[in-house]
């Protein structure tokens, strides 16, 4: 029988059965892709359609193509709140469930009271749905700023609401994961980078 060997990167290895959420131009996908020599355990997920990817991003096809040939299952137009739902996901349970940097879109200034209740709003919807697909054993990952004001989005209280448990906090290095690359998604330069500074990846489980 032949076994393959494990790989890892950071916190990922190739044995995980590893769902990706909001992925912008897939960089993130692709970089662990590559780490494991194969995607064939990894399910990569958008809330944007692939002709919109493909018109938003100058690296999306080809950051597609990759990952489908390295065997990655890439889900389009999938919503963090009800992805649970989704044909492809509802019958699927994942040892990894991550989610970088997530952003509601720019409706008002980033440091106001509405603007923090929305992406409040999509980090709560994710964390409980998320749930509903996690192993047992599992964890779901959600990288968050930790500076002001991203540190009053409150992310550990929200895992609380839904009854998820922090196993710990560790500080995000982007230079750990070669060749991703942080992008705004959203707005009229959503294929920008933003300023990453001090970020945490926050580890959830049931």
């Amino acid at each position: 029988m032949d076994v393959k060997m494990e790989k890892k990167i950071k916190h990922y290895s190739s044995y995980h059965k590893t769902l990706l959420v909001g992925e912008g131009d897939f960089s993130f996908s692709l970089c662990l892709a590559k780490a494991f020599g194969s995607a064939s355990n990894m399910v990569a997920t958008s809330l944007d359609s692939k002709e919109s990817l493909v018109r938003n991003y100058s690296r999306a096809s080809t950051n597609l193509n990759e990952l489908e040939n390295l065997g990655c299952t890439i889900v389009h137009e999938v919503d963090a709140h009800t992805m649970g739902e989704h044909p492809l996901l509802q019958m699927k349970s994942f040892d990894r469930i991550v989610f970088n940097f997530p952003h509601a879109g720019f409706v008002y200034f980033e440091h106001t009271s509405w603007q923090i209740h929305l992406h409040q709003g999509l980090v709560r919807g994710f964390l409980k749905s998320a749930k509903k697909i996690l192993s047992n054993g599992g964890e779901i990952h959600l990288t968050h700023k930790t500076a002001h004001p991203f540190s009053k989005w409150e992310i550990v209280e929200l895992a609380k609401e839904v009854e998820l448990f922090l196993d710990e906090e560790v500080p995000f290095l982007i230079w750990d994961y070669p060749g991703y690359i942080n992008r705004r998604g959203s707005g009229y330069n959503c294929e920008g980078t933003f300023p990453i500074g001090a970020c945490s990846t926050f580890k959830f489980s049931k």
